[in-house]
């Protein structure tokens, strides 16, 4: 790792390959859909990011592939002539609402060569959804609701459910995008916090870099976590290290915000999770020097990355 990632640098990479929705009311639905459809940038950031971070893809196929050959035959069946054996208490898909495309960036999420959620997926923690199923869920196995009245994601007279691409591993939180944006090819993606839905990340493709975000660099690098934060460093972390321009990260009450340094990425949680800061770095001495910049000495307190055998399964 001769070569230092400066990830101060980082918000205004995201800013250049992500939909700019700010522009979105100045675009015809024609021109915004061309633009949003633009997804190679933003898989090229995943790509680069998870490199930087060590990660290497492991030999073989995917250890969880998008579905099995019994799954797909029966959704095909389903799709193309809407028919499903004897006992709809058996259709696998009865959370899925066939007449709802799939989304363009989120197939593309699926068959990356690169995903390392489908070649290593226990270092994310969570569970996909495929094909994502709606909320309120016709099932009953979903346990999130629709959108309420008035929230500031659908008209008034649209579609108000909610299609769930991916889950906590316990269902506390679930990722999704709105049905009346599934004709989108990138839409924004929604958080369920257990009493709403909240917006988590600007697209599909924004939300998994950022869920990577989240995950490599305290799995791959060099850690510090502090539970308590000592008086004024989450004050000047905010005024001194750059945002990487990701929306704050919520889950399990979370709400983490991601800023970067050189070869290092500190988390801040406002919310309820275990620890308020966790630094990581892609070198023990990124951390170190990020620690003489704000008064600190965490040499004793970093933890040397997670083993490098294949962690998939």
């Amino acid at each position: 790792m001769a070569e230092v990632i400066d990830y101060r640098d980082f918000a205004g990479r995201l800013a250049r390959v992500m939909p700019r929705w700010e522009e979105r009311d100045r675009m015809t639905p024609e021109e915004w859909t061309e633009h949003a459809a633009d997804t190679a940038p933003r898989w090229e950031l995943l790509r680069e990011f998870q490199e930087a971070w060590g990660y290497v893809q492991p030999d073989g196929g995917p250890r969880w592939p998008r579905w099995t050959e019994d799954e797909r035959q029966v959704y095909v069946k389903r799709l193309e002539s809407g028919e499903f054996g004897e006992n709809e208490d058996d259709d696998l898909f009865a959370g899925v609402d066939l007449a709802l495309p799939v989304l363009k960036a989120l197939d593309e999420w699926w068959d990356l060569p690169f995903n390392s959620f489908t070649h290593q997926p226990r270092l994310y923690w969570t569970n996909p959804v495929w094909p994502p199923t709606v909320r309120p869920d016709p099932s009953g196995y979903g346990v999130s609701e629709g959108l309420p009245p008035g929230n500031p994601f659908t008209g008034p007279d649209t579609d108000m459910r909610v299609c769930v691409m991916m889950a906590e591993n316990q269902y506390c939180n679930e990722w999704g995008y709105p049905a009346a944006d599934s004709a989108q090819p990138d839409p924004r993606v929604l958080v369920s916090d257990g009493e709403d839905w909240v917006l988590q990340s600007r697209s599909v493709s924004e939300f998994f870099l950022q869920l990577a975000v989240q995950r490599l660099p305290t799995h791959f690098g060099h850690t510090v976590c502090i539970g308590m934060a000592p008086e004024g460093l989450a004050e000047r972390i905010r005024a001194e290290l750059p945002a990487l321009g990701l929306l704050p990260w919520r889950e399990l009450g979370e709400q983490t915000t991601a800023y970067g340094a050189p070869d290092a990425i500190v988390f801040h949680d406002e919310g309820m999770g275990d620890f308020e800061i966790i630094a990581a770095g892609r070198t023990a001495g990124a951390l170190e020097r990020l620690a003489r910049e704000f008064g600190l000495d965490w040499t004793d307190e970093i933890r040397e990355p997670e083993p490098s055998e294949d962690t998939a399964g």
